[in-house]
């Protein structure tokens, strides 16, 4: 039943209720008139006078779980998805059959494998769809907690220091492999059965690209950095390349303390400078370690430009240049890379990728995608809901659903401990009340449906909880084993078989039983007498019997009795 239904029906009941009590309380004086009055269908308030169940309380015949069960499953998987970690279909199915082992009965039923995917239909608040991988410290960030400290920390930096928005900027290194395109939706003969694939050119060395823009829509001189010790003339020369850009060179062709340095002061500072508004200018970075250097900090600081630091793994959300201006950036890169395929052109070097590279930058950092990479990001203007909107893994572990104290009268003498024993303690007591008030159902009958379905679903959860809390103490018994296995080495370097990997195990495992095994079988030598030992001689004489009973602590000790004895 959707929710829909399930809210349509609902209020019918209500007005259902009300119907039987007026009659009951003699307010109208036949059932065609209350009928009427309460827009209810006749036929049904007739059966509920005389007595029959809603249809609201008679579970469905060919359900495995009741409407509570299902209803705590349903609560139970929508949390795990707030938490961003929704439960596999086969989880699900476990559950299920937690819930229906939980009922007390032997043998337990249980759901079968197409269960779950009529579940799922039945409720509009759940859908089954592929999951995509998740970075762990990246949902950390995603928490709206983080994001909002991170936007009054902007709001406040703005107020502080009286900054305008053409002052505020953003920057940040992108890396390209110069021989790679993306992947992209292509168009294929309709007989090809299987994905497509790209011819690529065969160089995939890495260059870094540093790139800042605006808020106002435009962009600062690129920095380009190249994998070499040399600069080589022939990079300078390339056709079509920029005369004020900037080249330099890396032995991996990633950004280093030096280079980000050199891009704050000769490129950022010297480019900004002449077109600052106010006084103070806001720069808008990430944690990599070239922009958290002590001299990069200090230039900031002489120079009136206020570093501001986003919250780590947070760039997808908060960086301008990572929302809106990296992608299309290496979108173009990859369609001018692919028409030197089609020329050709097989071999992609640094000097081609000079000359490739600014035509896409072109495409990508227009005016129209860097102001909307701010606004995006929900700086320029401010506005912290465009990010807080896109949210949706809460990283925290919602409190269960607290059970309420009920009264100290019960009416049976024994407390249910599962959901069989409740549903028949029920039945005892809709019984007894139904025996003493001699009434038709009435708005105490579904208080108390109300009542006994909030138990239900309190031992639902836990049972759910029980069943999570079993699974933690298994992994952490089993992490618990792991860190006290001790760590052994079969090889030093080079590549090594698994077969051979666990061959040299066993051999090593063998030897240190053995070792153990020899040492238990040597026979435990009794320590060297002390001189001390001789004070703890101890001679019994029995006179009545004639023998004579001595303890030695030693055989030294036993020599010295006899010789006083015989001598």
């Amino acid at each position: 039943m959707s929710t829909t239904q399930r809210n349509k029906v609902s209020a019918q009941e209500g007005r259902l209720l009300l119907a039987i009590q007026a009659l009951k309380n003699d307010q109208i004086s036949s059932i065609r008139a209350a009928a009427k009055l309460y827009d209810v269908p006749r036929s049904t308030l007739t059966h509920r006078v005389s007595g029959r169940t809603a249809r609201v309380d008679i579970p469905p015949k060919n359900r495995k779980l009741s409407l509570t069960e299902e209803e705590s499953l349903v609560q139970w998987i929508l949390a795990m998805d707030e938490r961003g970690q929704p439960p596999r279909v086969a989880a699900v199915r476990e559950m299920a059959n937690l819930l229906l082992a939980s009922r007390g009965i032997n043998p337990s039923p249980t759901v079968g494998e197409c269960w779950v995917r009529n579940f799922v239909n039945r409720y509009e608040e759940l859908k089954s769809k592929f999951s995509r991988k998740y970075d762990h410290q990246r949902a950390l960030c995603e928490d709206p907690e983080v994001i909002r400290g991170w936007f009054k920390l902007v709001q406040n930096t703005i107020a502080k220091y009286g900054i305008l928005e053409e002052d505020i900027y953003n920057f940040d290194e992108t890396g390209f492999q110069m021989g790679v395109i993306g992947t992209v939706r292509v168009v294929t003969g309709s007989e090809r059965a299987r994905n497509p694939k790209l011819v690529q050119p065969g160089d995939r060395e890495w260059v870094t690209v540093i790139a800042g823009v605006n808020a106002m829509g435009w962009a600062l001189r690129t920095m380009i950095i190249l994998k070499g010790k040399m600069h080589q003339s022939s990079w300078y020369e390339t056709e079509g390349l920029p005369h004020d850009w900037v080249i330099g060179v890396s032995e991996n062709g990633w950004t280093t303390d030096q280079l980000g340095l050199y891009w704050l002061k000769e490129v950022f500072n010297k480019e900004t400078l002449p077109r600052t508004k106010g006084r103070y200018r806001l720069l808008i970075l990430d944690w990599h370690r070239s922009h958290a250097s002590a001299e990069f900090d200090q230039f900031c600081s002489e120079n009136q430009i206020i570093a501001l630091y986003m919250p780590p793994h947070s760039s997808h959300l908060l960086q301008p240049l990572d929302i809106g201006c990296f992608s299309p950036l290496k979108t173009a890169y990859g369609r001018q890379v692919e028409n030197q395929m089609r020329l050709g052109i097989n071999h992609i070097d640094k000097k081609e990728f000079l000359a490739l590279y600014p035509a896409a930058q072109m495409q990508a950092l227009t005016e129209n995608n860097i102001k909307s990479s701010f606004r995006a990001a929900g700086l320029v203007p401010y506005n912290p809901e465009q990010v807080l909107s896109r949210l949706n893994t809460t990283m925290h572990t919602p409190t269960p659903p607290g059970t309420s104290h009920s009264s100290q009268a019960s009416w049976a003498t024994a407390t249910p401990h599962n959901i069989h024993q409740l549903e028949q303690q029920t039945k005892k007591v809709k019984g007894y009340i139904k025996h003493r008030t001699q009434s038709p159902p009435s708005p105490t009958d579904r208080a108390l449906n109300q009542l006994v379905k909030g138990c239900q679903m309190a031992m639902h959860s836990a049972a759910i909880l029980a069943a999570e809390n079993r699974e933690l103490r298994a992994t952490n018994a089993k992490q618990k084993r792991k860190r006290e296995r001790g760590r052994t080495y079969v090889a030093q370097e080079g590549a090594l078989g698994v077969e051979e990997g666990l061959d040299r195990v066993r051999s090593i495992n063998e030897w240190e039983r053995g070792v153990v095994e020899a040492a238990e079988s040597q026979p435990r030598r009794r320590a060297a007498p002390q001189c001390s030992d001789l004070k703890s001689i101890l001679v019994v004489w029995q006179v009545g019997s004639g023998s004579l009973a001595y303890v030695a602590r030693s055989l030294i000790d036993y020599v010295i009795l006899l010789m006083i004895i015989f001598y």
